[in-house]
């Protein structure tokens, strides 16, 4: 974060000065979970194409997404600050500032991050953008499916949710 003395020119900024979104665009009822979450969507501010960044608020209680792995795209997690719990097919791992985690494309190893702790957590998300990826909801009755070019959640046996 700058001071009022700091100003950042391009190709720099400071996050915070990036809108934060908060939630998620899941269908009921997988939407509650995560809506706490705040994005910062760093990659885009910055016009990087390749590949994106998030810096990601997670608040005590609030998970940082359903349990999922992707198709076509790795996915970076750095923790920033405070304490998350990973939780993949091979159980629970705490992380602290400093830590990483890696998830390898096409790997059927679903995966979130849970705030278990009373105070906000923070992590740097790293995701590429390759083309035609969808996503497979480990816990859940959901994916994402391109459906006539468009990412759109459905249910595992290919009805869409909502309109």
């Amino acid at each position: 974060m700058t001071d009022d003395a700091t100003i950042l020119k391009p190709p720099a900024l400071d996050p915070s000065t990036v809108s934060a979104r908060i939630g998620n665009t899941y269908p009921e009822p997988f939407a509650a979970a995560p809506a706490g979450r705040e994005k910062r969507v760093l990659g885009d501010a910055l016009g990087l194409t390749n590949f994106g960044v998030n810096l990601v608020r997670v608040p005590p209680g609030v998970i940082s997404s359903q349990r999922h792995w992707h198709s076509r795209q790795d996915e970076f997690v750095y923790i920033v600050e405070g304490t998350l719990v990973l939780i993949t097919d091979g159980g629970e791992q705490t992380l602290t500032p400093g830590m990483v985690a890696g998830f390898p494309a096409a790997k059927r190893d679903g995966h979130h991050l849970v705030n278990r702790s009373a105070a906000d957590a923070v992590y740097l998300e790293v995701g590429d953008r390759t083309e035609g990826d969808e996503v497979d909801y480990s816990d859940i009755d959901m994916q994402v499916r391109l459906i006539d070019g468009e990412e759109r959640y459905v249910k595992k046996d290919g009805t869409p949710y909502g309109p």
